[in-house]
Protein backbone atom coordinates (compact mmCIF):
# COMPACT_ATOMS: atom_id res chain seq x y z
CA UNK A 1 0.00 0.00 0.00
CA UNK A 2 1.13 3.21 -1.05
CA UNK A 3 1.79 5.65 1.88
CA UNK A 4 2.50 9.02 3.01
CA UNK A 5 4.16 10.49 6.14
CA UNK A 6 2.99 13.24 7.96
CA UNK A 7 5.52 15.25 9.69
CA UNK A 8 4.54 15.92 13.25
CA UNK A 9 2.18 14.22 15.74
CA UNK A 10 0.26 16.32 17.58
CA UNK A 11 -2.00 18.08 15.44
CA UNK A 12 -6.27 17.40 15.32
CA UNK A 13 -6.09 18.61 11.85
CA UNK A 14 -3.57 16.17 10.63
CA UNK A 15 -5.78 13.51 12.56
CA UNK A 16 -8.58 14.57 10.74
CA UNK A 17 -6.82 14.26 7.78
CA UNK A 18 -5.30 10.97 8.14
CA UNK A 19 -8.24 9.23 9.09
CA UNK A 20 -9.82 10.48 5.20
CA UNK A 21 -6.21 9.05 3.68
CA UNK A 22 -7.22 5.95 5.54
CA UNK A 23 -10.60 5.56 4.24
CA UNK A 24 -9.13 6.20 0.35
CA UNK A 25 -7.07 3.45 1.56
CA UNK A 26 -4.16 5.00 1.54
CA UNK A 27 -1.43 4.62 4.52
CA UNK A 28 0.02 7.09 6.85
CA UNK A 29 2.79 7.00 8.78
CA UNK A 30 3.30 9.81 11.72
CA UNK A 31 5.93 11.67 13.17
CA UNK A 32 9.48 12.66 12.94
CA UNK A 33 11.26 12.31 9.90
CA UNK A 34 13.29 8.99 10.75
CA UNK A 35 9.80 6.95 10.52
CA UNK A 36 9.26 8.28 6.70
CA UNK A 37 11.30 5.70 4.93
CA UNK A 38 9.48 4.34 1.69
CA UNK A 39 6.73 6.95 1.90
CA UNK A 40 5.57 8.28 -1.50
CA UNK A 41 5.06 11.87 0.14
CA UNK A 42 6.04 14.26 2.84
CA UNK A 43 2.77 16.24 4.59
CA UNK A 44 3.38 18.91 7.07
CA UNK A 45 1.97 22.19 8.78
CA UNK A 46 3.98 25.70 8.10
CA UNK A 47 3.66 28.60 10.10
CA UNK A 48 6.87 30.47 8.93
CA UNK A 49 9.00 29.95 5.75
CA UNK A 50 11.79 28.37 8.09
CA UNK A 51 9.19 25.43 9.11
CA UNK A 52 9.20 24.60 4.81
CA UNK A 53 12.52 25.13 4.94
CA UNK A 54 12.68 22.29 7.14
CA UNK A 55 10.09 20.46 5.59
CA UNK A 56 12.35 20.61 2.06
CA UNK A 57 15.54 19.40 3.43
CA UNK A 58 13.62 16.52 5.16
CA UNK A 59 12.42 15.25 1.56
CA UNK A 60 15.33 16.09 -0.36
CA UNK A 61 17.69 14.02 2.64
CA UNK A 62 15.25 11.19 2.26
CA UNK A 63 15.02 11.39 -1.17
CA UNK A 64 11.06 11.44 -1.35
CA UNK A 65 9.48 12.40 -4.32
CA UNK A 66 6.44 14.72 -3.30
CA UNK A 67 5.86 17.27 -0.16
CA UNK A 68 3.06 18.98 0.64
CA UNK A 69 3.19 22.59 3.11
CA UNK A 70 0.07 23.17 4.43
CA UNK A 71 -0.55 26.95 5.69
CA UNK A 72 -3.30 27.58 7.81
CA UNK A 73 -5.46 31.05 8.64
CA UNK A 74 -5.49 32.03 4.71
CA UNK A 75 -7.79 34.78 3.81
CA UNK A 76 -9.06 32.22 0.92
CA UNK A 77 -8.31 29.21 -0.32
CA UNK A 78 -4.85 29.07 -2.43
CA UNK A 79 -2.96 26.37 -4.38
CA UNK A 80 0.68 26.71 -5.60
CA UNK A 81 2.92 24.39 -6.91
CA UNK A 82 6.93 24.28 -7.51
CA UNK A 83 9.80 22.46 -7.89
CA UNK A 84 8.63 20.78 -11.45
CA UNK A 85 5.34 20.02 -9.52
CA UNK A 86 6.85 17.69 -6.64
CA UNK A 87 6.39 20.38 -4.07
CA UNK A 88 2.34 21.77 -3.47
CA UNK A 89 1.47 24.74 -1.38
CA UNK A 90 -2.09 24.84 0.06
CA UNK A 91 -2.95 27.59 2.26
CA UNK A 92 -6.38 27.02 3.94
CA UNK A 93 -8.78 29.67 5.26
CA UNK A 94 -9.46 27.98 8.75
CA UNK A 95 -7.19 27.01 11.83
CA UNK A 96 -6.80 23.92 13.77
CA UNK A 97 -10.07 24.06 16.03
CA UNK A 98 -12.03 24.24 12.91
CA UNK A 99 -11.33 20.74 11.66
CA UNK A 100 -14.75 20.29 12.76
CA UNK A 101 -17.29 22.38 11.67
CA UNK A 102 -18.34 22.05 7.99
CA UNK A 103 -16.30 24.72 6.95
CA UNK A 104 -13.41 22.83 8.07
CA UNK A 105 -14.50 19.57 7.04
CA UNK A 106 -15.37 20.68 3.21
CA UNK A 107 -11.78 22.44 3.24
CA UNK A 108 -10.44 19.04 4.40
CA UNK A 109 -11.76 17.11 2.06
CA UNK A 110 -10.63 19.63 -0.80
CA UNK A 111 -7.85 19.20 0.41
CA UNK A 112 -7.64 15.23 0.78
CA UNK A 113 -8.51 14.63 -2.69
CA UNK A 114 -5.59 17.11 -3.94
CA UNK A 115 -3.13 14.64 -1.71
CA UNK A 116 -4.68 11.27 -2.91
CA UNK A 117 -5.82 11.25 -6.09
CA UNK A 118 -2.46 10.79 -7.86
CA UNK A 119 -2.08 7.90 -5.45
CA UNK A 120 -5.30 6.60 -5.72
CA UNK A 121 -8.05 7.92 -8.17
CA UNK A 122 -11.02 5.96 -6.86
CA UNK A 123 -12.87 8.79 -4.21
CA UNK A 124 -13.61 6.79 -1.21
CA UNK A 125 -15.48 7.57 2.22
CA UNK A 126 -18.31 5.84 2.90
CA UNK A 127 -17.33 2.87 4.53
CA UNK A 128 -18.83 0.27 1.49
CA UNK A 129 -17.10 1.94 -0.87
CA UNK A 130 -13.98 1.43 1.43
CA UNK A 131 -14.77 -2.29 1.57
CA UNK A 132 -15.58 -2.93 -2.29
CA UNK A 133 -11.63 -1.06 -2.39
CA UNK A 134 -10.18 -3.46 0.22
CA UNK A 135 -12.46 -6.47 -1.93
CA UNK A 136 -10.86 -5.09 -5.32
CA UNK A 137 -7.57 -4.78 -4.13
CA UNK A 138 -7.22 -8.78 -2.98
CA UNK A 139 -8.66 -9.58 -6.70
CA UNK A 140 -6.04 -7.45 -8.28
CA UNK A 141 -3.49 -9.45 -6.95
CA UNK A 142 -4.75 -12.45 -8.73
CA UNK A 143 -5.42 -13.21 -12.75
CA UNK A 144 -8.89 -14.54 -12.35
CA UNK A 145 -11.80 -12.50 -14.63
CA UNK A 146 -14.08 -10.41 -13.07
CA UNK A 147 -17.70 -9.34 -13.15
CA UNK A 148 -18.87 -6.03 -11.86
CA UNK A 149 -22.24 -5.46 -11.44
CA UNK A 150 -24.18 -2.16 -10.36
CA UNK A 151 -26.62 0.53 -11.28
CA UNK A 152 -25.38 2.63 -14.24
CA UNK A 153 -23.39 5.52 -13.46
CA UNK A 154 -22.12 3.98 -10.06
CA UNK A 155 -18.43 4.41 -11.09
CA UNK A 156 -17.90 0.19 -12.30
CA UNK A 157 -15.03 1.09 -14.92
CA UNK A 158 -13.28 3.71 -12.22
CA UNK A 159 -13.06 0.38 -9.90
CA UNK A 160 -11.98 -1.75 -13.37
CA UNK A 161 -8.51 0.50 -13.50
CA UNK A 162 -8.24 0.64 -10.11
CA UNK A 163 -7.98 -3.40 -10.16
CA UNK A 164 -5.89 -3.12 -13.18
CA UNK A 165 -3.49 -0.44 -12.04
CA UNK A 166 -2.73 -2.51 -8.40
CA UNK A 167 -2.25 -5.65 -10.33
CA UNK A 168 0.91 -7.12 -11.80
CA UNK A 169 -0.40 -6.31 -15.23
CA UNK A 170 -0.33 -2.25 -14.37
CA UNK A 171 2.44 -1.92 -16.59
CA UNK A 172 0.67 -2.90 -19.25
CA UNK A 173 -2.41 -1.71 -21.42
CA UNK A 174 -5.69 -1.29 -20.23
CA UNK A 175 -8.00 -1.36 -23.23
CA UNK A 176 -11.66 -0.21 -22.73
CA UNK A 177 -14.61 -1.35 -25.14
CA UNK A 178 -18.19 -0.15 -24.60
CA UNK A 179 -19.88 -3.70 -26.42
CA UNK A 180 -23.74 -1.55 -26.37
CA UNK A 181 -21.92 1.24 -28.31
CA UNK A 182 -20.63 -0.46 -31.17
CA UNK A 183 -22.36 -2.05 -33.80
CA UNK A 184 -22.59 -6.26 -33.73
CA UNK A 185 -20.89 -5.74 -37.30
CA UNK A 186 -18.09 -3.59 -36.37
CA UNK A 187 -17.48 -5.29 -32.92
CA UNK A 188 -16.35 -8.89 -33.88
CA UNK A 189 -13.51 -7.28 -36.26
CA UNK A 190 -12.89 -4.38 -33.20
CA UNK A 191 -12.25 -7.10 -30.62
CA UNK A 192 -10.28 -10.20 -32.46
CA UNK A 193 -9.20 -7.96 -35.22
CA UNK A 194 -9.17 -9.03 -39.23
CA UNK A 195 -6.73 -9.35 -42.39
CA UNK A 196 -6.58 -7.15 -44.78
CA UNK A 197 -9.30 -8.32 -46.99
CA UNK A 198 -11.50 -10.07 -44.98
CA UNK A 199 -14.54 -7.68 -45.69
CA UNK A 200 -14.99 -4.47 -47.83
CA UNK A 201 -12.90 -1.91 -46.72
CA UNK A 202 -10.12 -4.04 -45.06
CA UNK A 203 -7.47 -2.76 -46.63
CA UNK A 204 -4.87 -3.00 -44.06
CA UNK A 205 -4.66 -5.71 -41.44
CA UNK A 206 -6.31 -4.82 -37.92
CA UNK A 207 -4.90 -6.32 -34.91
CA UNK A 208 -8.08 -6.02 -32.71
CA UNK A 209 -8.62 -4.89 -29.29
CA UNK A 210 -7.57 -8.08 -27.72
CA UNK A 211 -4.73 -9.03 -29.42
CA UNK A 212 -3.70 -4.65 -28.30
CA UNK A 213 -4.68 -5.53 -24.37
CA UNK A 214 -2.26 -8.48 -24.50
CA UNK A 215 -0.07 -8.61 -21.37
CA UNK A 216 -2.75 -6.29 -19.67
CA UNK A 217 -6.03 -5.89 -19.33
CA UNK A 218 -9.16 -5.85 -21.35
CA UNK A 219 -12.61 -4.46 -20.44
CA UNK A 220 -15.76 -5.37 -21.71
CA UNK A 221 -18.30 -2.45 -20.56
CA UNK A 222 -22.08 -3.85 -20.91
CA UNK A 223 -20.92 -7.57 -22.00
CA UNK A 224 -24.21 -8.46 -21.36
CA UNK A 225 -25.07 -6.38 -24.47
CA UNK A 226 -22.65 -8.50 -26.84
CA UNK A 227 -24.63 -10.40 -29.49
CA UNK A 228 -24.79 -14.50 -29.01
CA UNK A 229 -23.03 -15.06 -32.14
CA UNK A 230 -19.43 -13.11 -30.61
CA UNK A 231 -20.59 -14.67 -26.99
CA UNK A 232 -18.96 -17.83 -28.40
CA UNK A 233 -16.19 -16.60 -29.59
CA UNK A 234 -15.28 -14.65 -26.44
CA UNK A 235 -15.49 -17.50 -24.39
CA UNK A 236 -13.11 -19.67 -27.04
CA UNK A 237 -10.59 -16.96 -26.83
CA UNK A 238 -10.91 -17.56 -22.76
CA UNK A 239 -10.90 -20.65 -22.82
CA UNK A 240 -8.25 -21.38 -25.36
CA UNK A 241 -5.93 -17.96 -24.77
CA UNK A 242 -5.94 -17.34 -28.61
CA UNK A 243 -7.83 -15.37 -30.77
CA UNK A 244 -9.06 -16.11 -34.43
CA UNK A 245 -8.35 -12.78 -36.63
CA UNK A 246 -11.97 -12.30 -38.66
CA UNK A 247 -10.91 -13.87 -42.30
CA UNK A 248 -8.00 -15.89 -40.80
CA UNK A 249 -7.56 -19.85 -40.10
CA UNK A 250 -4.62 -19.35 -38.13
CA UNK A 251 -4.56 -18.87 -33.99
CA UNK A 252 -2.78 -16.15 -31.79
CA UNK A 253 -1.79 -16.60 -28.35
CA UNK A 254 -2.87 -14.07 -26.00
CA UNK A 255 -2.35 -13.02 -22.31
CA UNK A 256 -5.23 -11.10 -21.04
CA UNK A 257 -7.06 -10.38 -17.80
CA UNK A 258 -10.83 -9.51 -18.71
CA UNK A 259 -12.72 -7.47 -16.39
CA UNK A 260 -16.95 -7.44 -17.62
CA UNK A 261 -18.83 -4.77 -16.20
CA UNK A 262 -22.86 -4.65 -16.81
CA UNK A 263 -25.96 -3.34 -15.18
CA UNK A 264 -28.24 -6.34 -15.41
CA UNK A 265 -29.21 -9.04 -13.81
CA UNK A 266 -27.27 -11.68 -15.84
CA UNK A 267 -29.62 -15.02 -14.60
CA UNK A 268 -32.53 -12.99 -15.87
CA UNK A 269 -30.32 -12.40 -19.16
CA UNK A 270 -29.44 -16.41 -18.88
CA UNK A 271 -32.73 -17.54 -18.62
CA UNK A 272 -33.95 -14.92 -21.32
CA UNK A 273 -31.89 -17.07 -23.58
CA UNK A 274 -29.89 -13.29 -24.63
CA UNK A 275 -26.20 -14.62 -22.83
CA UNK A 276 -24.88 -17.76 -22.75
CA UNK A 277 -25.00 -19.93 -19.54
CA UNK A 278 -20.95 -21.06 -20.15
CA UNK A 279 -19.59 -17.18 -20.98
CA UNK A 280 -20.97 -16.36 -17.46
CA UNK A 281 -19.11 -18.83 -15.35
CA UNK A 282 -16.23 -17.95 -17.40
CA UNK A 283 -16.50 -13.97 -16.79
CA UNK A 284 -18.29 -14.20 -13.17
CA UNK A 285 -14.89 -16.36 -11.20
CA UNK A 286 -14.98 -12.86 -9.14
CA UNK A 287 -17.99 -11.08 -8.31
CA UNK A 288 -18.05 -7.30 -7.37
CA UNK A 289 -20.92 -5.40 -7.01
CA UNK A 290 -20.99 -1.47 -7.21
CA UNK A 291 -23.87 0.51 -5.18
CA UNK A 292 -25.86 3.19 -5.95
CA UNK A 293 -24.32 7.09 -4.68
CA UNK A 294 -27.84 6.92 -1.99
CA UNK A 295 -26.55 4.27 -0.85
CA UNK A 296 -23.05 5.45 0.31
CA UNK A 297 -24.21 8.75 1.24
CA UNK A 298 -20.83 9.62 2.92
CA UNK A 299 -19.17 9.57 -0.76
CA UNK A 300 -21.54 12.60 -1.81
CA UNK A 301 -19.04 15.37 -0.50
CA UNK A 302 -15.94 13.94 -1.46
CA UNK A 303 -16.95 13.00 -4.80
CA UNK A 304 -18.44 16.56 -5.48
CA UNK A 305 -14.99 18.59 -4.48
CA UNK A 306 -13.38 15.26 -7.03
CA UNK A 307 -15.45 16.99 -9.74
CA UNK A 308 -14.85 20.58 -8.59
CA UNK A 309 -11.27 19.97 -8.63
CA UNK A 310 -11.39 18.40 -12.20
CA UNK A 311 -13.92 20.92 -13.60
CA UNK A 312 -12.51 24.46 -12.22
CA UNK A 313 -9.70 25.84 -14.13
CA UNK A 314 -10.14 29.35 -13.92
CA UNK A 315 -8.52 31.07 -10.45
CA UNK A 316 -9.40 30.68 -7.11
CA UNK A 317 -11.66 27.64 -6.84
CA UNK A 318 -15.27 28.38 -5.78
CA UNK A 319 -16.25 26.24 -2.53
CA UNK A 320 -19.85 24.51 -1.73
CA UNK A 321 -21.52 26.65 1.55
CA UNK A 322 -22.68 24.46 4.11
CA UNK A 323 -26.25 24.61 2.95
CA UNK A 324 -25.51 23.74 -0.35
CA UNK A 325 -23.66 20.71 0.72
CA UNK A 326 -26.63 19.72 3.13
CA UNK A 327 -28.77 20.03 -0.46
CA UNK A 328 -26.49 17.94 -2.27
CA UNK A 329 -26.65 15.46 0.77
CA UNK A 330 -30.16 15.30 0.89
CA UNK A 331 -30.71 14.73 -2.83
CA UNK A 332 -31.70 11.20 -3.91
CA UNK A 333 -28.93 10.71 -7.07
CA UNK A 334 -31.10 9.11 -9.38
CA UNK A 335 -28.45 9.13 -11.97
CA UNK A 336 -25.54 8.03 -9.57
CA UNK A 337 -21.97 9.68 -9.79
CA UNK A 338 -22.73 11.08 -13.34
CA UNK A 339 -25.64 13.08 -12.45
CA UNK A 340 -23.96 14.53 -9.54
CA UNK A 341 -20.71 15.21 -12.15
CA UNK A 342 -23.42 17.17 -14.14
CA UNK A 343 -24.90 19.30 -10.94
CA UNK A 344 -21.43 20.44 -9.84
CA UNK A 345 -20.39 21.26 -13.49
CA UNK A 346 -23.95 23.37 -13.68
CA UNK A 347 -23.24 25.23 -10.83
CA UNK A 348 -19.64 26.51 -11.76
CA UNK A 349 -21.38 28.05 -14.43
CA UNK A 350 -24.19 29.77 -12.42
CA UNK A 351 -21.53 30.60 -9.55
CA UNK A 352 -19.90 34.02 -9.05
CA UNK A 353 -16.85 32.77 -8.26
CA UNK A 354 -16.78 32.73 -4.70
CA UNK A 355 -18.91 30.12 -3.58
CA UNK A 356 -21.57 28.18 -4.63
CA UNK A 357 -24.57 27.98 -3.28
CA UNK A 358 -28.33 26.53 -3.15
CA UNK A 359 -29.11 28.46 -6.19
CA UNK A 360 -26.55 27.65 -8.09
CA UNK A 361 -27.39 24.26 -8.21
CA UNK A 362 -29.72 22.93 -10.58
CA UNK A 363 -30.92 18.94 -10.66
CA UNK A 364 -32.55 16.70 -13.52
CA UNK A 365 -36.53 16.77 -13.49
CA UNK A 366 -37.29 13.47 -12.31
CA UNK A 367 -38.55 11.10 -15.18
CA UNK A 368 -42.18 10.84 -16.14
CA UNK A 369 -44.51 8.90 -14.39
CA UNK A 370 -41.51 8.15 -11.36
CA UNK A 371 -42.58 8.32 -7.88
CA UNK A 372 -41.62 11.76 -6.20
CA UNK A 373 -38.38 11.86 -4.74
CA UNK A 374 -37.63 12.79 -1.13
CA UNK A 375 -36.53 16.03 -1.90
CA UNK A 376 -39.96 16.89 -3.81
CA UNK A 377 -41.90 16.01 -1.03
CA UNK A 378 -39.97 17.16 2.11
CA UNK A 379 -37.54 19.90 1.06
CA UNK A 380 -38.01 23.50 1.36
CA UNK A 381 -38.93 25.20 -1.58
CA UNK A 382 -35.61 26.53 -2.72
CA UNK A 383 -34.26 23.06 -2.15
CA UNK A 384 -36.63 21.79 -4.97
CA UNK A 385 -35.17 23.88 -8.06
CA UNK A 386 -34.52 21.48 -11.34
CA UNK A 387 -33.92 22.18 -14.76
CA UNK A 388 -37.42 22.47 -15.73
CA UNK A 389 -38.29 25.10 -13.81
CA UNK A 390 -34.66 27.04 -14.65
CA UNK A 391 -35.75 26.83 -18.87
Amino acid sequence: MANLHFFGTDSLFLDRLAELMARRRIGVTRGDIEHASGAVALVGIARTAADEQELLQATRSLKLRNLVVISLGAERLQIDTALGGSLLRVALPMEEADSSDPHGRLLLAYLAEMIAAPIRPMVANDPATGGLIDLAMRVAAARVSVLINGPTGSGKEVLSRAIHDASPRAAKPFIAINCAAIPENMLEAMLFGHVKGAFTGAVASGQGLIRAADGGTLLLDEISEMPLGLQAKLLRVLQERKVTPLGSSGEIEVDIRVISTTNRNMRDEITAGRFREDLYYRLNVFPLQTLALQDRPEDIVPLAVAFLRRHWTAGPVPLFTPTALDVLQFHTWPGNVRELENVVQRALVLCDGMSIDVDDLLFDPPARGSAPSPETTVAPAPFRRSLSAAV
